[in-house]
């Protein structure tokens, strides 16, 4: 996109009147092992289930190697850029955190994921922030479960 900015906006006022609403998904993202490989390689968790194939299709439920969870996790912030709307009049917003997370189902090598977005709740702060709390799942392209449910906080300060 060479930098443009296409993300959607909202006002604070906006957003309130959403809270309940289902944004919508984001676009597929492969898993390959590639990526998971390199995901191993940065973090220091080579465990066999995600880096060796032939092990894992031996001894694992799997039939192969796995995403880490944690990578799944990392690729939602890619996924909630391209649904969430930006608040306008904000200068600076943080990942603020989770009250609830869980790794439902693993993502095989190979999978592509999505992200699904409900806000749960909005509102202003005292000295003019914002917080957001957004229903998450990372989705599975035919998967029956997904393989992230969460409720992910979002903050923002005018």
């Amino acid at each position: 996109m060479d930098g443009v900015n296409t993300r959607s906006r909202a006002t604070a006022a906006q957003m309130r009147e959403r809270i309940g609403s289902d944004f919508g998904t984001s676009d597929w993202m492969l898993l390959d092992q590639a990526r998971i490989s390199a995901f191993a390689t940065l973090t220091e968790d080579e465990y066999f289930i995600h880096t060796d194939p032939v092990r894992a299709a031996k001894e694992t439920p799997y039939g192969g190697t796995i995403a880490h969870g944690f990578l799944t996790l990392s690729l939602l912030a890619q996924m909630g850029y391209q649904v969430c709307p930006a608040v306008e009049g904000t200068k600076s917003g943080v990942n603020y955190g989770f009250n609830r997370l869980r790794f439902v189902a693993p993502v095989k090598a190979g999978s592509r994921v999505r992200g699904r977005f409900r806000l749960k709740d909005f509102e202003a702060k005292p000295g003019d922030r914002w917080n957001a709390t957004w229903e998450v799942t990372i989705e599975i392209e035919g998967g029956g479960k997904p393989a992230i449910a969460a409720e992910w906080l979002n903050a923002g300060f005018f």
